[in-house]
């Protein structure tokens, strides 16, 4: 069933504009879906199976082939350790005084 709205356009004419559900595809989805249920239930509808599932054989062989090489000229780097002194900041920290006191 179809609704209508009824709204008046610039210039004061009313006009009439069909509202669009799509609730009526939804119901008749779900009475399928019923029907459907309803065939297997009363045995109208009826899947045997006829042939058993057999994972197919696979066999991965390799033969040859080859690594890449890389030949990489990169920088000298020396880690070491060394004593040196630094001086640190001190930080005060002072509590936040509560209303209560």
């Amino acid at each position: 069933m179809a609704e209508y709205d009824t709204t008046r356009d610039s210039t004061g004419r009313p006009v009439v504009v069909e509202k669009k559900s799509s609730l009526g595809w939804l119901v008749a989805l779900l009475v399928v879906a019923a029907l459907v249920v309803a065939a297997f239930a009363f045995g109208l509808i009826d899947i045997n199976q006829t042939k058993e599932t057999r994972l197919p054989d696979v066999k991965v062989e390799t033969t040859g082939g080859q690594a890449p090489t890389f030949d990489a000229d990169v920088a000298d780097v020396d880690v070491g350790t060394k004593e040196e002194t630094i001086t640190v900041p001190t930080i005060d920290v002072d509590k936040a005084k509560s209303d209560k006191e």
